[in-house]
């Protein structure tokens, strides 16, 4: 193959520039003469090839971006003439490349340039590697005209022997940028130019073969589409026939959700978000996904009782029969709600039921332990204002979601419990019991108690907006109850939107009066026995509800009456009793067994916890409601135990402080209440709350410390009736507590006759059912000194006992 180098004479030629376009050696182009350039350079070839012989030559260079390229071609003028629109034209042939030198001058107003020729021949024979890139030329160039239809021109590609034509035929190639073309046109050597001009028709064909499967992909896709809106157009006009033929009427499908919408009593807004989507419907495909959520949402939007409210029964004398029939005792309480409706019923009389959109009414938060009925205070309230009740089970609930529902975005998407519960109750003003609010929890998911916020205060939930369903909901007419077993587990936040009212149990007559009236019938009927074959008198059910159970609630207690009525069943199945038959609290051991709760009272003196100096009674509150609890105290021997404060049973840091305290106070005053201090400051202390697995934390066992201390330093007993409860300063001032109705209650159940309480704490005694204060003996005081004197048993014969050493 000759050198690129290779001397030719040079040329003076004038320059046709051509914008974005690229002529190729071989390629006979027409080209425009209304373009002054173009016609500057052909008048200037035509003056000069008078002179000279042979056709006007011009230098085709093509000028990319204002840029004109390094290589041009020679071209010469075949015709002058018009072209197909009538234009003056030019036909001009490509002869070869043309290495483009410095500028100089010549006729007319083109701009000339020297320049000289590219050798471009290739020696002859072939090699074998370069028959071989011409024949894979040839083939894929027949392969892409055939496709094109273009059979004419396959004879003339098959025909181009020369290396260097070949190459340069590809120019006619309308798949090829301005860039590849100047590319090929700056390639002076023919094997390399052949070379790049089968690499980019190899590519061309490569993408044109991907685009022609994706299109054909594409079309089969429409065509089953078509197909299918076809076949689904024909089901309708099918099911329209059928319809006519039975007599039904259009509006009657259930799928015309446009017709639904605008049949349905929804409010304005509502009314306006549910046609958009019925629009959005229209224009989806059948296929989308998104029309299927269209759908549930339209659906979920039309159950809702957006229009049915029920119509208060406001009879306040009725719903306190209501309340009283279906709940013994907790008086307090059952006046609160009968306050809540009466002020309800007086605001709707006086036209004040909405003021701004928004409703009166407090949300009412029943705290208590488990089993004093407070679900089914709620069911009462519903029933006493004739509503539709509903209960929402917040227990365990620790996604935030489950309040204010999904976003629709979601797979599974679902409105949250609130509105569940308004669509179940099928009615926008029902009684919601929002059971177990104190169980609820938060994780990564949210915080629910923090979505309850809008939806428990007044000011905000006529307003609600869920986040599935989009559309303000009104909540203001929405009687919300909420219950809870301990207080403090509940939001500051949250409780603060809630009026509380608290349930502290029942005393022992209260829960004989709820056992006989209610709890017996129901197990009587749940065991299969009539009123008239086992009838339980009330010696028993006061047994069972002092012996057998000691709990703030009855569910213990409706347990045992039903354990009690199936051992009878049994028996009289087995042929071992006759009906009918009274039980007794004598028949009790033998049909359940021996009580579980034997008053401290009712023991033998010697059995008795309190028997031992260092053993004292207090009083606590649990969740459980109010529970005694037994201090005991004990001294290290001197030789072997160490100095100091020892504390077990699982205490909080509250009270070891007051532990801490109770022994400070000893230690400074134990020589005015005339007790060995001595033995305090050489051996160690040990103060034990037994039932150690179960946490305990407070102030209020503070009295209870000290008092054990003292029984334990003085050898005087603590008696067996006395319980205590307090805080104690360091100073010995009782300071108050909280829980005193509970703490009496449990009092009262296990038998305790005396109780001790500060002296600020007495005003809580109006809350004390009367039947209990007259059974205890309350002593407010308010210094520790008052309480050991009440609570400490004389020494025998005025001395003091031997102080007991802990092992």
């Amino acid at each position: 193959m000759a050198a690129e180098s290779a001397a030719f004479t040079p040329l003076t030629l004038p320059v046709l520039p051509l914008d974005d376009e690229v002529v190729l050696p071989g390629m006979v182009v027409p080209l425009d003469l209304s373009d002054a350039e173009v016609r500057a350079a052909v008048e200037a070839a035509q003056a000069a090839a008078r002179s000279e012989p042979g056709k006007p030559r011009v230098l085709l260079v093509p000028r990319i971006d204002g840029t004109h390229a390094a290589t041009g071609v020679l071209g010469t003028v075949e015709q002058v003439g018009r072209l197909a629109d009538g234009d003056p034209g030019a036909l001009i042939r490509g002869r070869g490349r043309v290495r483009i030198g410095a500028g100089t001058t010549g006729p007319g107003a083109a701009l000339w340039v020297e320049g000289t020729r590219v050798d471009e021949t290739v020696p002859e024979p072939l090699p074998g590697q370069v028959t071989e890139l011409v024949t894979e030329y040839k083939a894929l160039a027949t392969a892409w005209l055939r496709k094109r239809g273009a059979w004419q021109v396959v004879d003339r590609v098959q025909a181009i022997d020369d290396v260097s034509a070949l190459a340069d035929n590809s120019g006619y190639s309308p798949f090829l940028t301005t860039e590849q073309k100047v590319e090929l046109l700056e390639t002076t050597d023919p094997v390399a130019r052949l070379k790049l001009a089968t690499q980019q028709l190899r590519d061309h064909l490569a993408e044109q073969d991907v685009a022609e499967t994706i299109a054909k992909d594409v079309q089969e896709g429409v065509d089953k589409q078509q197909r299918e809106f076809l076949l689904r157009r024909q089901l309708e006009a099918v099911r329209k026939e059928l319809r006519e033929i039975n007599g039904e009427q259009d509006g009657e499908e259930s799928d015309d959700y446009r017709a639904r919408v605008e049949a349905a009593d929804l409010p304005e807004k509502v009314r306006e978000a549910a046609l958009k989507e019925v629009d959005k419907l229209e224009r989806s495909s059948d296929q989308s996904p998104e029309g299927s959520w269209i759908r549930t949402w339209l659906d979920t939007v039309l159950e809702m009782p957006w229009s049915e409210r029920t119509e208060d029964a406001y009879d306040i004398r009725g719903a306190q029969a209501v309340l009283d029939a279906e709940h013994a005792g907790l008086e307090d309480v059952k006046e609160r709600i009968t306050e809540y409706l009466a002020v309800r019923k007086r605001r709707g009389d006086r036209g004040l039921g909405v003021v701004g959109g928004r409703r009166g009414g407090a949300v009412l938060a029943l705290v208590g332990p488990p089993g004093v009925g407070k679900t089914s205070l709620g069911e009462s309230v519903a029933h006493a204002m004739g509503r539709k009740f509903v209960r929402v089970a917040l227990g365990g609930v620790r996604d935030e979601a489950e309040i204010r529902g999904h976003r629709r975005t979601y797979v599974g998407a679902l409105p949250g419990r609130i509105v569940r519960a308004i669509k179940e109750a099928g009615s926008m003003n029902p009684v919601v019991l929002l059971d177990e609010i104190d169980k609820v929890g938060s994780d990564f998911r949210g915080d629910p108690a923090a979505a309850l916020l809008e939806v428990l205060d007044p000011a905000q939930n006529h307003t609600f907006r869920d986040h599935y369903l989009e559309v303000e909901l009104d909540l203001s007419d929405v009687v919300f109850l909420a219950t809870a077993n301990v207080l403090e587990a509940i939001p500051e936040a949250l409780l603060d939107r809630m009026e509380l009212v608290r349930l502290d149990g029942y005393t022992e007559d209260e829960k004989v009066v709820i056992a006989r009236d209610h709890l017996l019938p129901r197990q009587l009927e749940r065991a299969g026995l009539d009123a008239d074959e086992v009838t339980v008198d009330e010696g028993a059910l006061r047994k069972l509800a002092g012996e057998y159970t000691r709990e703030a609630g009855v569910r213990t207690l409706e347990r045992s009456i039903a354990r009690l009525l199936r051992k009878v069943a049994a028996q009289h199945e087995l042929g071992e009793r006759e009906l009918p038959f009274t039980v007794t609290d004598a028949d009790l051991r033998g049909l359940i067994g021996r009580p579980h709760h034997v008053p401290e009272s009712a023991q033998d003196p010697a059995e008795r916890r309190t028997s031992v100096p260092g053993v004292a009674t207090g009083l606590a509150v649990t969740g459980a409601g109010g529970d005694v609890l037994y201090v005991e105290a004990s001294l290290a021997d001197p030789e072997t135990g160490a100095a100091g404060l020892t504390l077990t049973g699982q205490l909080g840091d509250v009270m070891k402080e007051s532990a801490q305290i109770a022994l400070s106070f000893l230690r400074s005053h134990g020589a005015e209440l005339e007790l060995p201090v001595g033995d305090l400051k050489d051996r160690g202390a040990h103060i034990h709350f037994p039932a150690g697995a179960v946490p305990k934390d407070g102030p209020s066992a503070g009295v209870t410390m000290t008092t054990a201390l003292a029984s334990l330093l003085s050898g005087r007993l603590v008696r067996t009736d006395v319980a205590m409860t307090g805080e104690v300063s360091l100073t010995g001032r009782v300071l108050p507590i909280g829980g005193v109705k509970q703490k009496l209650l449990a009092a009262h159940r296990a038998g305790i006759t005396t109780v001790i309480i500060p002296k600020r704490n007495e005003p809580d005694l109006d809350d004390v059912p009367a039947q209990v204060l007259d059974k205890l003996d309350v002593h407010a005081v308010t210094d520790v000194r008052q309480v050991l004197e009440l609570a400490l048993a004389p020494a025998a014969n005025g001395a003091q006992r031997e102080v007991p050493v802990a092992a």
